[in-house]
């Protein structure tokens, strides 16, 4: 699928009449589903006052990471640096949680609103180096839809 139908869709998903719970339930299956080499899709949020992140919906088997510590991983830098991270090979990160056997790359962007991290988009996929600028691209737009969603 093209990025401007996924972004498309997404806008479709975040204007709709479903509460925030289903609208990011809605954009992790729909990119679990389009993006062949996204195995894995969720959202973290920041847990109230606290230095950690927090799992909030997702797409894929379950994980035992629904706490991660702000510097921790892929997730819990990206927290500290506000940056995206993309990790083409897992296995060359010294700073890595594993989700599981199977993943072989990650990326990880954030969400800002009224210029605060208040959270990010995880993506893991099964193959290595498969992520490219169009993914960022894609991720960028679905962070700056999802901020809007916070007030």
């Amino acid at each position: 699928m093209e990025i401007k139908d996924l972004k498309s869709e997404i806008s479709g998903i975040v204007s709709s009449q479903y509460n925030i719970h289903d609208k990011l339930q809605g954009i992790c299956d729909l990119l679990k589903e389009k993006v062949p080499h996204f195995d894995w899709v969720g959202f973290y949020f920041k847990n109230g006052e606290k230095e950690e992140l927090k799992l909030a919906e997702f797409s894929g088997k379950p994980t035992e990471h629904t706490l991660i510590p702000f510097g921790k991983g892929i997730c819990g830098q990206v927290a500290l640096s506000n940056e995206n991270f993309v990790v083409q090979d897992v296995s060359e990160q010294e700073n890595y949680i594993s989700c599981g056997i199977d993943v072989k790359s990650e990326i990880v962007v954030p969400i800002f609103n009224k210029g605060k991290n208040i959270g990010q988009i995880d993506i893991d996929s099964h193959q290595r180096s498969p992520f490219t600028k169009k993914d960022e691209e894609l991720l960028e737009f679905v962070c700056e839809e999802v901020s809007a969603l916070i007030n």
